[in-house]
């Protein structure tokens, strides 16, 4: 079953110099769509990202081209890949996570920005000046921590007796902001954590050996595009070690990973498309508020569970949206 519910908004803006212009001449709108992941995901993400856009009455090729850049996961190579989309004279950008957006936001104030980033706070970021009201040049999609934090905690408490300390993988390349969100959550609850940085994709089994040190009853990975773009290898190396273990992304349940609890990504790019028609079609990202995804999966893995020794409830199982067998 897929729940799938965004808070919509349709803001009131002055036509932008793009679309007063393609009105006029037919001219096709330039999107930059900068990923910090491979090319290959980035292609899978740029599918319901254009689908959003055609729902918004914007489609390929006659009215927009999509001009798509992927990191392939190098930071140093965000800077350029922008500089790149920047000499291209594109009319809006479109990037995705916390590392991208900040260096959009941070290079240009006259192209508006309509970003994707499950990690970041925006307000306290300094991109917007709040989420009804953007007040600049960025408006996107972004994650509500504290409540989604609690909730990570509640649902492998309920499917690990005994939960009393829990290991937190955290990517420092993202903000603090779901960290101490969880530390919150996890006192509320009586938990203990300890945060381990989670390092390169070649360092991972070194991250894992650190958690295990630790002697954690569970693991939860916070959100990161890392985390993202490696599920499968995470999961694995959560079995391994025999862990608990709950993500924001599907790809980690349906890899072998216990638990996975967050959005839908494709809904996501989809409803990032539909804001950005919205932009190309006059509406200032300053006027157009941001946006939070209220649904969510939850997928669950009864292989896993059966083999670290859990009992899945009938409760939890018709709760969730998927138990993968």
């Amino acid at each position: 079953m897929r729940r799938r519910q965004f808070l919509g908004f349709v803001g009131a803006g002055a036509m932008t110099p793009f679309a007063a212009q393609a009105q006029q001449s037919g001219l096709v709108a330039k999107i930059g769509f900068l990923y910090p992941g491979p090319a290959a995901v980035a292609k899978l993400r740029s599918v319901p990202l254009l689908e959003g856009l055609a729902s918004g009455g914007l489609r390929e090729p006659d009215q927009i081209t999509l001009l798509t850049r992927a990191t392939g996961g190098d930071a140093g190579q965000i800077t350029p890949l922008l500089n790149e989309l920047l000499a291209s004279r594109v009319d809006l950008l479109m990037p995705s996570g916390p590392a991208v957006t900040s260096i959009v936001h941070a290079a240009t104030k006259d192209v508006p920005v309509v970003t994707f980033d499950l990690e970041s706070d925006p307000v306290e970021s300094g991109w917007l000046q709040s989420y009804a009201h953007p007040g600049g040049n960025l408006t996107g999609v972004f994650s509500d921590f504290p409540d989604f934090a609690s909730k990570w905690l509640e649902l492998l408490r309920e499917i690990v007796p005994g939960l009393s300390r829990l290991a937190v993988l955290w990517d420092p390349a993202t903000p603090t902001v779901q960290a101490r969100a969880v530390t919150a959550a996890a006192q509320d609850l009586n938990l203990k954590t300890v945060i381990v940085e989670l390092k390169p994709p070649s360092e991972f089994a070194e991250a894992f050996d650190a958690v295990s040190a630790q002697r954690p009853d569970g693991l939860l990975l916070l959100s990161s595009p890392v985390v993202s773009v490696n599920s499968p290898k995470l999961a694995e190396l959560a079995l391994q070690h025999r862990l608990p273990a709950i993500s924001l992304f599907s790809s980690f349940a349906r890899a072998g990973g216990l638990i996975s609890y967050g959005p839908n990504l494709d809904d996501i790019y989809r409803e990032t498309g539909i804001m950005a028609a919205k932009v190309l079609k006059g509406t200032k990202p300053a006027d157009l508020p941001a946006e939070r995804p209220t649904r969510f999966e939850l997928l669950i893995n009864a292989s896993t569970a059966k083999s670290l020794g859990l009992k899945i409830s009938d409760t939890f199982q018709v709760r969730a949206d998927e138990v993968i067998e």
